[in-house]
């Protein structure tokens, strides 16, 4: 019996590390998933298109929009929303696209020309062997526009965003803006004042477009039209929650159980390991930049 324990250490010890391998690359558990509470939206009856619709194809229930020389494409939802689950699959185009942006975000920019606000989920292009960078961002009143205060928060994913599909998700409600991907928590932003907070209604929008002044590593790299067209593709599209239209009853999905909002202890822990693990880039701690701008970061 002792010499059959022996023999087996060494199998017990590469399950270990495998373990820990797999431990050392994969976000915990979330233990929830909001994305499970909210149906897909049919494409063409939630959204139109917005720009480029010559660059926008729909086949089997996946919808791709491109860039090429002449025009890239975007698309905005028909509602208005005031809070709501927002989310899409989205699967990214492998090799050279630095200065590229594809994109999923919530604006009221042609709502409020000059002031609006903004909540944004990009992906940065990027060069051969170097993964695109997952950017989120928060504009308030008018930050975007001209007088740039953004706050930005910047992660490495951590699985191939060009092999396959992956759900990327904004939770806004009154109180706080909670960034998801495959329902995985890994940006919490709470309202800590009306003035650092968007409260006015939004459109929902994606877009592929060329950034190239400052997409990829500040501009470095630009875009390169002998590898267009530069393709996305969205498919399981969620938008849910109270529109601009909604009566003052109407409450938004809660990112957790708690149907008062906030996250779990299981979903803070998988944050805390993506924000160890994987994030690349946080405003609050870049001490080059005028935090007076960005007061929640002193908080």
């Amino acid at each position: 019996m002792a010499n059959s324990l022996i023999s087996l250490l060494p199998v017990f010890h590469l399950l270990v590390l495998l373990g820990s391998s797999v431990n050392a690359y994969w976000p915990p558990s979330p233990g929830y998933w909001p994305s499970s509470k909210v149906g897909s939206l049919n494409f063409y009856k939630g959204f139109r298109n917005l720009w480029g619709p010559q660059h926008q194809r729909m086949d089997q229930n996946a919808l791709t929009i491109w860039l090429d020389r002449t025009s890239g494409s975007g698309f905005k939802s028909v509602k208005p929303f005031r809070s709501g689950y927002f989310g899409a699959s989205i699967k990214l185009q492998p090799g050279y696209t630095a200065g590229v942006i594809t994109s999923l975000y919530l604006s009221n920019s042609e709502a409020h020309p000059g002031f609006h606000d903004e909540v944004d989920i990009e992906f940065l292009g990027t060069t051969f062997g170097k993964p695109y960078t997952l950017q989120t961002n928060v504009y308030i009143r008018g930050s975007g526009d001209g007088k740039i205060i953004g706050r930005e928060m910047k992660f490495h994913l951590w699985f191939d965003p060009t092999s396959d599909f992956h759900h990327y998700a904004i939770l806004w409600s009154p109180k706080e803006i909670i960034f998801l991907v495959d329902d995985i928590p890994i940006r919490r932003y709470p309202k800590k004042s009306a003035a650092t907070f968007p409260l006015r209604p939004m459109w929902l929008y994606g877009s592929i477009w060329d950034a190239s002044p400052w997409a990829t590593e500040n501009g470095k790299y630009k875009a390169d039209y002998k590898y267009q067209p530069f393709t996305a593709k969205y498919t399981n599209f969620k938008a849910m929650g109270c529109t601009a239209y909604s009566s003052a009853r109407c409450h938004p999905l809660s990112a957790s159980p708690y149907r008062s909002g906030g996250l779990t202890r299981k979903q803070y822990q998988a944050m805390r390991w993506v924000q160890t693990h994987n994030m690349v880039y946080n405003y609050c701690k870049d001490y080059r930049r005028d935090h007076s701008q960005t007061p929640e970061c002193r908080r």
